[in-house]
């Protein structure tokens, strides 16, 4: 029980962080940054940046904050799932490079670890 909830907080934390890291870096508008362009890259429209950014938001703190229903912990694992194949997805039809492809399914596996170890999903299936 021990080893699973040290595996889910660093899972998650993992997670968490490259959310944050990702959402502050939509925004950040730096000319020389790996961000610029991207969403114009991928053929998206820039307003999903936003978009994307607060949804990335809510769902860390979803994860995070103690107390949130459980419901609302599986939406927000099922976001970040859609979010990071479809960030897979995009990248493999704009060509690039197959570091970028798996990239983000190198996060979604440590989702799905951190969701099949998360303690609250635990207590639902006991029931």
């Amino acid at each position: 029980m021990r080893r699973s909830r040290t595996v889910y907080w660093i899972t998650t934390a993992i997670v968490c962080s490259v959310m944050v890291f990702s959402a502050i870096n939509f925004n950040l508008r730096n000319p020389l940054g790996p961000m610029k362009g991207a969403f114009a890259h991928l053929g998206l429209p820039d307003y999903f940046r936003i978009e994307l950014t607060v949804a990335k938001i809510l769902g860390v703190l979803a994860l995070l904050m103690p107390n949130v229903p459980y419901k609302i912990r599986e939406f927000a694992y099922f976001g970040f799932g859609i979010t990071l194949v479809s960030a897979s997805i995009a990248h493999f039809s704009s060509g690039d490079r197959l570091m970028f492809i798996v990239d983000p399914l190198i996060f979604l596996s440590l989702l799905i670890v951190s969701y099949r170890t998360n303690p609250a999903r635990q207590v639902q299936l006991s029931r």
